[in-house]
């Protein structure tokens, strides 16, 4: 059979026509490329890593104290217990346990405690039932239980053991069973049982933190067992542990 061959004049319009088909299957059909090979779409330019999260620096200050209570604070001290009340004339505080470093102070727990049924005094008075307000060393510990793993001086004694209800009406049972004498008019370096009285009887005496028993106190700082049994752990003589208290107002002074 015999080949038709086309006009003359007919082959450049062919010659153009496959031109245009060779170019769509170039350009189009999915991205696909003349040898039927799918080209890669353009990968997207990578997310920039987010930047992380700055630490936040620790206070070079113990917080929500003022100048006039920060300036009573020993040099040195690199433990601080800081009881801070709720009002100058209610029994309920919070307690935070600070320790010093090359960064700053920074921060422990915070835990509920009570104070004095009236709340806090500046000037406290033997029965006046307030706590003193002010900076105090802490430098002896005690109580009717055995000692927990205490670092200040421990004291074990049966005359640590308390009865009687308080002003709630709980039982005060068990509330001497750890102690930390408070050197609230007191001689530091002997049992909390000690009651030499330096500034008189008629200044009061005998404030610890103690475990607490549901109510106000006469005027020490009570916390719950488990958390005076960590107090005793924690405070360390050689880090000249005080205790920072009063209402809230008071100690921004």
């Amino acid at each position: 059979m015999s080949v038709r061959r086309l006009p003359l004049a007919a082959r450049p319009l062919c010659a153009s026509l496959l031109a245009l088909v060779c170019a769509g299957s170039l350009a189009g059909c999915g991205g696909q490329s003349a040898g039927g090979v799918r080209s890669a779409p353009a990968s997207p330019s990578a997310a920039p890593p987010a930047p992380a999260a700055a630490t936040p620096a620790l206070p070079s200050e113990l917080p929500g104290l003022g100048p006039r209570t920060l300036a009573k604070i020993p040099t040195g001290t690199r433990q601080a217990v800081v009881v801070t009340g709720e009002g100058k004339d209610s029994p309920k505080s919070t307690v935070v346990v600070y320790e010093r470093t090359s960064e700053g102070w920074r921060a422990g727990a915070s835990w509920p405690a009570h104070n004095a049924l009236r709340g806090w005094s500046d000037h406290h008075r033997m029965g006046d039932l307030r706590s003193p307000i002010g900076v105090f060393t802490l430098t002896d510990a005690g109580g009717k239980l055995a000692d927990p793993g205490a670092k200040l001086p421990y004291n074990r004694s049966n005359g640590f053991t308390v009865g009687g209800t308080g002003f709630a009406n709980e039982p005060l049972a068990g509330s001497f069973d750890y102690v930390v004498a408070i050197n609230y008019n007191r001689k530091a370096g002997t049992s909390p049982l000690d009651w030499t009285r330096p500034m008189g009887a008629d200044r009061g005496g005998g404030i610890w933190l103690h475990v607490d028993h549901g109510g106000p106190t006469h005027g020490c700082v009570s916390v719950a067992q488990d958390r005076m049994a960590e107090l005793l752990r924690t405070l360390d003589p050689a880090r000249k542990p005080v205790v920072v208290m009063g209402d809230a107002a008071s100690l921004k002074r």
